[in-house]
C-alpha cells in the first residue's frame, strides 16, 4: 500500500516537472524565433533579471505588503461574507437590505469599483478594499446556500438534547458549513489576489508589486515585467497555500469533537 502510494506521488511529480519544462521549452522557442528581448524575453534573461530583484531589500519589502494588503482584504472579506450570510438567512429585512447590493457588487466589473475607490478612499488602501468586495459576494453567497441547506433531522436533534444556540452552532452549523465555506475561499482567494494587483497597478501605492509591474511596461522592462508576473503568480499560490493549511487545520479540530 505504502509502495503504491509512494510510486502515484512519483507520477504526479514526473507529470508536474515534465509540463513544466515542456512550457518553458516553448517558451524559450517561442523567444528565439521572434528575436527581440522587448518582447518576448528568454527564460534565461528572466532568471537573470527575477535573481537580481530578489537581492534588493526593495523587492521584498513591495512583495511583504502586496501579500499583507490583499490577505487583510481576504480576511476582512470571508468575515463580512460569513456575517453577511448569518444575516441574509436569519432575518427576511436584512435580506432585503443586503442581498440586492451583494449581487451588484458581483455583477460590476472589477475596474468600475477600483477608479471609484480611488475617489473615496486613500490610495494605498484600494487593493485591500478591493479585495474584500471580491470575496464578499462569493463567500457570502456559499456560506448563504449552506446554512439554509443544513439537515433538519441534525437541528431537530440538537433541539432534542438541549444544545442551545451556541452548542448548536458550534456543534451542527459549522461542521455542516465548512465544505462550503473551504470552497468558497478556496474561489475567492484567487480572485481577490488578481483583483488586488489590478487596483496597484492602477493606484501605484508606493512599495506594492502591481506599481513595479506598471513601471516595467512604461519603462519597457520586458524581462523586468515578466520577472514580476512570476512574481505575482508564485504569491498567488502562497496565498492559496496558506489559507488552505488554515482550512485544514480548521477542519482536523472539529474532525476530533
Amino acid at each position: 500500500m505504502t509502495t503504491s502510494i509512494t510510486r502515484s506521488k512519483a507520477s504526479g511529480a514526473a507529470k508536474k516537472i515534465f509540463s513544466a519544462l515542456f512550457w518553458i521549452a516553448l517558451w524559450y522557442f517561442a523567444a528565439l524565433i521572434v528575436g527581440q528581448e522587448l518582447i518576448i524575453p528568454t527564460p534565461l534573461a528572466v532568471a537573470k533579471t527575477l535573481a537580481s530583484l530578489s537581492s534588493q531589500t526593495l523587492f521584498w519589502q513591495a512583495a511583504g505588503l502586496s501579500l499583507l494588503r490583499i490577505f487583510t482584504g481576504c480576511v476582512a472579506g470571508i468575515l463580512l461574507g460569513v456575517l453577511l450570510a448569518v444575516l441574509t438567512s436569519r432575518f427576511e429585512l436584512m435580506d432585503s437590505l443586503f442581498s440586492p447590493i451583494i449581487r451588484i457588487v458581483r455583477a460590476t466589473p472589477v475596474a468600475s469599483f477600483i477608479i471609484l475607490a480611488l475617489l473615496w478612499i486613500n490610495h494605498s488602501a484600494v487593493p485591500a478594499f478591493m479585495a474584500t468586495l471580491m470575496v464578499v459576494p462569493i463567500v457570502w453567497g456559499s456560506m448563504r446556500t449552506a446554512i439554509e441547506e443544513t439537515d433538519r433531522d441534525l437541528l431537530e436533534m440538537a433541539r432534542a438534547y438541549g444544545f442551545g444556540k451556541l452548542g448548536t452552532v458550534k456543534l451542527v452549523y459549522i461542521p455542516s458549513a465548512l465544505p462550503a465555506f473551504a470552497s468558497a475561499c478556496s474561489t475567492s482567494i484567487g480572485l481577490a489576489w488578481k483583483s488586488g494587483i489590478a487596483a496597484e497597478v492602477l493606484c501605484l501605492p508606493r512599495l506594492s508589486v502591481g506599481t513595479y509591474l506598471y513601471y516595467s511596461k512604461i519603462y519597457l522592462e520586458t524581462p523586468a515585467l515578466f520577472s514580476w508576473t512570476i512574481v505575482v503568480i508564485l504569491l498567488s499560490f502562497l496565498l492559496e497555500k496558506s489559507f488552505g493549511f488554515l482550512l485544514r487545520k480548521r477542519g482536523r479540530k472539529y474532525d476530533k469533537l
